[in-house]
């Protein structure tokens, strides 16, 4: 689906592809337990979040420079480019590098070296959002933003991620207070393993402008109708929802029952490397499963740039692609 679109749901360590992996493997002497690009991909099979998480994070071994993070950026730019995403809000996840001893510098250096070229080298203006991991508790939480302090210019965001259940939002409201008094936007992921409750609690007590997947908020018809008054945007991940177990099938997604309700809901990719499909491939699977039509694909993509973090007149221009 080529239709012009943001994406405002994508963990550049998850746009890792299996070739570039055992690229960087070999070029940077890390020893993996896998052999080849083939048989990488035969482990894409997952029982739930935590069992992706542990490939996730063993495959990210690989990137110990800056040349790594930007060609893992420049890589994920082409691809989304070529599926018409003219805006992406990335994540990136400081701790999962410096626990393995990459310095931040290097990670950051890395891409922006990418992204401040990508609206000339790819048309895609970009934004770069430094995610929490909520399983290493809100003590390395606060950490991660003390070393994050010589880099904030290069960072629009900050955003809460990894292994939800047993991690509430809450427990995060001091790091994201901080952030907000240094000017920073605020997105966490709730609402896709985790109940409802940690929806509220995004919004309540950590303020977030964005609530990252939020799928279980069908759950809670008070939740859904907050979401809808008050026109908090939903990225949803539908590819994601399934390969990880949070729905059993496409076709029982319940996204229509929230776009029905009125909630403001965006079709990114997540980690598509993984999951089978970059933003457009996810666009064509809800069309295709879930019976969207092309009115309602325009919808979501324009609602993807009504989410962004772009100044207004940026998102009136990209809306007028639509």
């Amino acid at each position: 689906m080529s239709l012009p679109k943001a994406e405002l749901h994508v963990h550049i360590e998850g746009t890792l592809e299996p070739e570039l992996v055992m690229a960087c493997a070999q070029r940077n002497s890390v020893d993996l337990p896998f052999r080849s690009v083939e048989e990488l991909r035969a482990r894409y099979v997952f029982d739930d979040l935590q069992s992706f998480l542990d490939l996730y994070y063993l495959a990210m071994d690989v990137l110990q420079v800056a040349r790594d993070f930007t060609e893992v950026a420049d890589g994920y730019l082409a691809r989304a480019a070529a599926q018409g995403v003219r805006h992406a809000e990335i994540f990136f996840d400081p701790q999962a590098h410096l626990v393995r001893g990459v310095p931040l510098r290097e990670v950051v250096d890395g891409l922006v070296a990418s992204l401040r070229t990508s609206e000339q080298r790819f048309g895609v203006s970009t934004r770069l959002i430094a995610c929490f991991l909520r399983d290493k508790g809100p003590q390395a939480a606060e950490e991660t933003w003390e070393a994050l302090q010589p880099h904030l210019e290069h960072i629009d965001g900050v955003g809460l991620d990894s292994a939800e259940v047993g991690y509430p939002p809450e427990d995060f409201r001091g790091v994201f207070e901080r952030a907000r008094a240094a000017g920073l936007h605020l997105v966490a992921h709730a609402g896709e393993e985790g109940p409802p409750a940690y929806v509220w609690q995004a919004l309540d007590t950590l303020g977030v402008e964005r609530v990252d997947h939020g799928v279980r908020s069908v759950e809670d018809p008070e939740l859904v109708r907050r979401l809808a008054r008050d026109r908090t945007p939903l990225t949803v991940c539908p590819l994601s929802n399934v390969r990880l177990r949070t729905v059993a099938a496409l076709d029982e997604h319940r996204l229509p029952e929230l776009v029905d309700a009125g909630v403001l809901a965006t079709i990114n990719s997540d980690d598509p490397a993984y999951f089978g499909g970059y933003a457009g491939d996810n666009f064509d699977a809800v069309q295709r499963d879930l019976g969207f039509s092309d009115a309602a694909l325009r919808e979501f993509a324009a609602n993807s740039f009504r989410a962004s973090f772009l100044p207004e007149e940026q998102r009136a221009a990209y809306l007028r692609e639509l």
